[in-house]
């Protein structure tokens, strides 16, 4: 359960992040990839994930210079035999991943935990026909993986306690407040909560109840006050209670959207490509400096709101070096 050694598998944006957060945490890491200019990318963001939480984390300093020596850039799937826990960070492809989890299973022990990054495909069915399906696990992520503390661990059918106890002594020892998901339903819990709000905001657009500017407001000036430290429960507790929210309750939801297709004005934007900032359109326009300028808005919310969220609910078991 004392996990020294992570191996990763698939460098992109968000498998080198990770990577970023393990190592400042003191462990090593494995790394293994396909693509050799992934390797090239995995170390410029590590070490600019190391230098921002020197800087506003107060990690010590030394991390400059010898986080390094700690990060291998394997050659084969076989050199990650000696890991404690494996993260797999591909491409999401059922096909890929059981080929994966196959490669994986020839060179693992027994017990070392295999975690998917999977937001798409269902645990239950990733583990399903190999050798330990008991050690396969969901490890959902939030950007940027460095700095937040979310983390979602989710127990598929066979997932055994073993498994979940280990990946939550490892969230810990990163700073993280694991959230484990006991049932391994589409979309896990923050995804599904949000489905349900970006739902209604679709719906409130398209009735013309406000435009996108309104609505973000809205959204922003009353739950961007609380959520950071209240969750829905806590915060129905703190402001009425059941009693009062089950009679809002009552005249509200037959009114809001249970549409099971993808919301007006949503489909059309889908249909026509748009990314948001990539490509400077989505509900909002963006010039080039306004997407800079929205990112950093974003970058600094996160470093105000953890050290906001440490100092009331402190993560005793961090290994922050």
């Amino acid at each position: 359960m004392n996990v020294q050694v992570v191996g990763i598998v698939g460098l992109g944006f968000m498998g080198r992040n990770v990577a970023g957060c393990l190592l400042a945490s003191g462990l090593g890491v494995v790394s293994y990839t396909l693509l050799e200019q992934e390797y090239v990318e995995a170390r410029v963001t590590i070490a600019k994930a190391i230098e921002e939480l020197i800087e506003r984390a107060g990690y010590d300093p030394a991390l400059r210079e010898e986080w390094s020596a700690r990060y291998t850039e394997a050659g084969s799937i076989g050199e990650l035999a000696g890991c404690g826990f494996v993260l797999e960070s591909i491409t999401e492809s059922l096909e890929a991943k059981n080929s994966l989890f196959a490669d994986l299973e020839s060179v693992l022990g027994a017990s070392v935990p295999i975690a998917s990054n999977t937001s798409a495909l269902p645990i239950s069915l990733l583990q399903k026909g190999h050798r330990h399906p008991e050690r396969f696990l969901g490890m959902h992520w939030a950007e940027p993986a460095h700095a937040t503390r979310f983390l979602e661990l989710i127990r598929g059918d066979l997932t055994d306690d073993f498994t979940m106890e280990t990946a939550t002594v490892l969230a810990k020892r990163l700073g993280k407040d694991p959230c484990v998901v006991q049932q391994d339903l589409p979309g896990f819990i923050a995804n599904r909560m949000g489905y349900a709000m970006y739902r209604e905001a679709c719906n409130l657009l398209a009735l013309g109840v406000g435009d996108a500017e309104t609505i973000d407001k809205a959204f922003s000036n009353t739950f961007g006050l609380w959520a950071s430290v209240c969750g829905p429960f806590r915060w129905i507790d703190l402001t009425g209670g059941p009693a009062l929210y089950g009679k809002a309750m009552s005249g509200v939801l037959p009114t809001l959207s249970n549409t099971a297709e993808v919301p007006e004005p949503m489909a059309t934007m889908m249909r026509d490509g748009l990314t948001g900032v990539k490509c400077g359109q989505g509900f909002h326009s963006y010039t080039p400096e306004e997407t800079a300028r929205w990112e950093e808005i974003y970058r600094e919310q996160v470093w105000r709101v953890r050290r906001v969220v440490d100092e009331v609910f402190p993560i005793a078991e961090s290994g922050r070096l």
